[in-house]
């Protein structure tokens, strides 16, 4: 028998290539040239200190039979240590723009930065390397976040595992003392309560001291309590080791929690809630049980991107008669931007 058939496979050998492949230079280049040329005149200068930096971001997936455009023109800037909520319907864009803020898409056009990062301009290998270091991600689905037959400590270490980090046994257990789950060092999936398993996910996202943590529908399968404590430990995260907070949701009840709230509606950003009062005065109301509704603790503001796009909401087109009308007529009255809708045959008559 020879030596090479002696020689047995070596179970990494893909991992490896994976870690060693580059893309063409020259590939990767023309198609990040491509996607600045989409970006808009008005581009912020700083964008590179943002935590998050989109310009005029298009995202379009494609079959045989179908193109759905799921961004169209989206621009958004969060900066270093925001915690911010983005919420909008099924099908809004929301879930696009956090598959492309965490590496796992790229956009068709636009530019998007993430801590300097240009995405457009990355390899495949500088893409692995970028989801391991630099991004934390927390799902709904608890099956993409914990191995069900190790324990809650060992869950923990795997990402370390992966990034070669010493001490990682030390640091798995302060992260889980972080989370509350000190008496839950060597329990496994079938142990823990939904909660729990959410709160390991979050310590396994941070393992890797990330800039950013991505959390998708983090409350989705929790009660209203446990969906409290996890928004308390996203602030106390934040506060206390300065990570970048984005949470992607559908419920617009999640803007109590936090003080920015970007509204995602048909692929653009339709509007902003931010909170008016800092969080502890809504503590202390929770506290005294005088709890409010969410249009008393902050102000929601309409969006204009850098090429001046606005979406008006629903509720004010149906107030003011807009539904189903192409043009209105705009007048500037000191600070204020006055919308009219024409009268019937107002339009007709300037144009005779």
């Amino acid at each position: 028998m020879t030596n090479k058939q002696n020689k047995k496979p070596n179970p990494f050998a893909k991992l490896n290539n994976l870690f060693a492949k580059k893309s063409p230079k020259g590939k990767v280049d023309d198609v990040a040239a491509e996607v600045e040329k989409t970006t808009t005149d008005l581009f912020d200068t700083d964008y590179e200190n943002a935590a998050v930096y989109c310009d005029n971001v298009v995202k379009i997936y494609k079959s045989e039979d179908v193109e759905v455009i799921a961004l169209q023109g989206l621009d958004l800037r969060i900066d270093k240590g925001e915690i911010v909520a983005i919420i909008g319907n099924s099908g809004s864009g929301k879930s696009t723009l956090m598959n492309i803020i965490g590496g796992l898409d790229k956009p068709t056009a636009g530019m998007v930065f993430v801590h300097g990062n240009n995405m457009a301009k990355m390899t495949e290998a500088q893409i692995v390397n970028y989801k391991r270091k630099e991004v934390g991600f927390v799902w709904q689905n608890n099956a993409r976040n914990l191995i069900p037959y190790l324990t809650a400590i060992e869950n923990v270490q795997i990402p370390m595992i992966i990034s070669s980090k010493r001490e990682r046994k030390k640091r798995a257990k302060k992260l889980l003392d972080m989370v509350g789950l000190s008496h839950r060092y060597n329990s496994k999936l079938n142990q823990l309560s939904g909660g729990e398993q959410q709160r390991v996910a979050i310590a396994i996202a941070l393992a890797n001291e990330p800039h950013i943590l991505l959390a998708d529908e983090p409350t989705g399968a929790v009660d209203t309590k446990t969906a409290d404590l996890i928004f308390n430990l996203f602030r106390t995260i934040n506060k206390e080791m300065g990570v970048t907070i984005i949470v992607v949701t559908h419920d617009r009840t999640i803007a109590r929690k936090v003080d920015r709230v970007v509204n995602i509606r048909d692929g653009r950003i339709s509007s902003e809630l931010l909170r008016q009062d800092a969080y502890e005065e809504e503590l202390k109301r929770i506290q005294e049980n005088r709890v409010v509704g969410i249009e008393e603790t902050h102000t929601e503001y309409a969006a204009v991107d850098r090429i001046g796009r606005m979406q008006i909401p629903a509720e004010i087109m149906k107030q003011i008669g807009l539904m189903g009308k192409g043009n209105v007529s705009l007048e500037v009255d000191g600070e204020k931007l006055i919308i009219t809708v024409p009268e019937e045959g107002q339009k007709k008559k300037v144009h005779s």
